[in-house]
């Protein structure tokens, strides 16, 4: 990159340092986990299941709690005067607008961008969330509970842990001469001690590998959707052989997007996601029922904000709760770390304001009116034809629900294909953009090498592979270690609840947004 870089506080190395040890322990760690729910599948899932039950069970309240805490504290913030102050200094942004908010949003929407949001308003359609009772008589408020449940998991509090305070601490610490990786969260606890602790060490590791479980979900997950439809539209086997044929095709795509670097592969993937699903929608619309999506969004989201707060941190039928609610918050806060390093390095000469609209604010409504969209027209078919859509989902699992839905559309094939290209897409992006910020983890200076960020993504697309070659078992295995891997990484975000406003007030006194300069002594972290 140039030198006005993030990475420009660390300039001086001829080539990228390799940290062998957080990159050694990370991998052997992944490795470990896959060979050991391979050779002992039943022994590994009964383990990782009883940490899922107690994290779950004891931190889910906290993880609820920080969530929202990041989401409130990021929106005051917005709203003060010192949000003017730009993060990395006043300089000119590397990205214009709309290459810099779809970096961000496709990184983050990954797989949920097309599996979840048809799958989740369904599920909760026919089955209704604890939280509302009994299921209501009345169809129409049935989606709405349906949906403003699933904005409370893909809503704005899981947009703030990812893009917002964390982001702003990365970008402070980093301009004071600490490294892009997940250690320099703790900076405003430990000061510069964090670069040589073994607790800086701990944090790489466990940052790295929740990364890794939360996107080698995805990629397995694709290869069983995407393995579904092209079985649906092309009547190709839906087996194991075809299920590995897409996800090397996937890995192949994010290594080589990952090499290029961000200013091609990643952002250029981002835009092409950008305009297929603003066509998706529109075609949706067209050929579902606008008039129907528009009425159930703002009845979704009247539910939503209506019952915020308590949504947010409901703690009554356990069981659905860790299922639910507790496995996505540990789901977005494992992304948490590794996101405020992309989101750092891409944000750069954005105001602390810009920051929080694009990464807290606005994408939740979007991602809200995705997913009613997608699956709020799956509530409507089903409303009109029962069984249409919950049968499929019964008979054959979450893969089922998109092709289905497409199916009764017009032009289902090309429907059909469409959201299965975006959904690869999607997932690439995700990958892609993730294989760059575990690699900048493993880096000690400079900007990582292009073969480690190549080795990343080819080692997420293995992970994936193998998993899915267990059967249900293993991505099962997979979505309850994301829940344990959340344990400590909310530990490492935490600080930055306390510290982004801190430090946002003196980036903008450095930058003279507000009041006079003043010299730079004081604690959070020295």
């Amino acid at each position: 990159m140039s030198k006005d870089n993030l990475n420009s506080a660390l300039a001086g190395a001829p080539k990228p340092v390799l940290d062998r040890k957080v990159t050694g322990i990370s991998l052997g760690i992944l490795a470990a986990f896959v060979l050991a729910s391979l050779i002992f599948p039943k022994q590994s899932s009964a383990a990782i299941d009883s940490g899922f039950t107690w994290a779950a069970r004891w931190l889910g309240l906290y993880w609820e709690v920080l969530l929202l805490a990041t989401f409130l504290v990021a929106v005051a913030l917005a709203l003060t005067p010192y949000a003017k102050a730009r993060l990395g200094g006043p300089v000119k942004p590397e990205y214009g607008r709309f290459k810099w908010v779809a970096m961000i949003m496709c990184t983050l929407l990954a797989g949920g961008g097309v599996f979840w949001a048809a799958a989740e308003p369904i599920s909760h359609y026919v089955s209704t969330p604890p939280f509302f009772g009994e299921t209501a008589s009345d169809p129409t408020v049935a989606a709405n509970q349906a949906l403003g449940q699933s904005f409370v998991h893909w809503g704005f509090l899981a947009w703030a842990i990812l893009g917002s305070l964390g982001a702003i601490v990365m970008t402070y610490a980093v301009s004071k001469g600490m490294p892009l990786r997940p250690r320099s969260l703790l900076y405003p606890v430990m000061g510069r001690r964090v670069l040589t602790s073994w607790i800086g060490t701990v944090a790489d590791v466990v940052s790295i590998l929740a990364v890794m479980a939360g996107t080698v979900g995805p990629i397995g997950f694709l290869g069983l959707q995407v393995s579904y439809g092209m079985s649906a539209l092309f009547g190709t086997p839906d087996n194991y052989p075809m299920q590995l044929v897409i996800i090397a095709v996937l890995t192949g795509v994010a290594a080589l997007s990952v090499s290029s670097g961000l200013s091609k592969g990643i952002q250029i993937m981002s835009r092409l996601n950008v305009w297929l699903a603003l066509g998706l929608m529109a075609a949706v619309l067209i050929l579902g029922s606008a008039a129907y999506i528009f009425k159930a969004f703002l009845g979704g989201m009247g539910v939503y904000l209506q019952n915020f707060f308590p949504t947010s941190l409901y703690q009554g039928d356990q069981g659905w709760v860790a299922g639910w609610t507790i496995f996505f918050f540990a789901w977005f806060l494992g992304y948490a770390p590794l996101m405020a390093i992309f989101v750092a390095t891409i944000s750069r000469g954005r105001t602390v304001r810009e920051l929080i609209l694009f990464s807290t604010v606005m994408p939740p409504i979007v991602t809200c009116f995705w997913f009613t969209v997608l699956g709020g027209t799956g509530i409507m078919f089903e409303q009109n034809n029962p069984g249409s859509i919950s049968g499929p989902l019964a008979s054959e699992g979450l893969p089922a629900v998109v092709m289905t839905i497409a199916e009764q559309l017009p032009f289902s094939g090309l429907i059909g294909g469409g959201f299965l290209l975006l959904t690869v897409m999607f997932v690439a992006t995700t990958a892609d953009s993730m294989s760059y910020s575990v690699a900048q983890s493993c880096t000690v200076t400079d900007e990582p090498s292009t073969k480690l960020r190549a080795l990343w993504a080819v080692a997420m697309g293995v992970a994936a592979a193998v998993l899915i070659s267990i059967g249900d078992g293993g991505i099962n295995a997979l979505q309850s270690f994301i829940v344990i891997t959340a344990v400590p990484v909310g530990l490492i975000i935490l600080p930055s609840v306390f510290a982004a406003p801190v430090f946002v007030r003196r980036m903008a006194l450095e930058q003279g947004v507000v009041g006079a300069k003043i010299p730079e002594k004081s604690s959070v972290s020295d």
